[in-house]
């Protein structure tokens, strides 16, 4: 089955628990956790010691919102872009969440995450 062809409704049944373990990782610290639902081929590509200075460094990713508002989605090929509005606890202002999924060997994995 190709992600795109489910309904936005079904794809946030997945997105969803998917889009709060990254936000629960990323402002946690936990380098391992945050990335255990990745691609193989997005964790190929990873940077670890730009990963590792994120968590470190960024008061941004430290300190995101648990709560975030849908936005849409975009299809495309074999992935679906799920879009968030999220807020920071730290800093004022809203910023843009993307969830990137797709299968992989049988499993909805993360293809790319990224908060602009």
């Amino acid at each position: 089955m190709n992600i795109i062809e489910k309904t936005d409704d079904e794809i946030l049944v997945i997105a969803n628990p998917l889009w709060s373990h990254l936000i629960k990782a990323s402002n946690d610290g936990q380098y391992g956790e945050f990335i255990r639902h990745f691609s193989y081929s997005l964790m190929k590509g990873l940077n670890e010691v730009e990963m590792g200075k994120q968590f470190a460094n960024s008061e941004l990713t430290r300190n995101l919102s648990e709560s975030a508002e849908f936005l849409g989605t975009i299809r495309r090929g074999e992935h679906v872009t799920v879009l968030y509005r999220t807020r920071s606890t730290k800093k004022e202002g809203e910023w843009l969440g993307r969830l990137v999924l797709g299968y992989e060997d049988g499993e909805v994995r993360i293809f790319g995450a990224t908060i602009f």
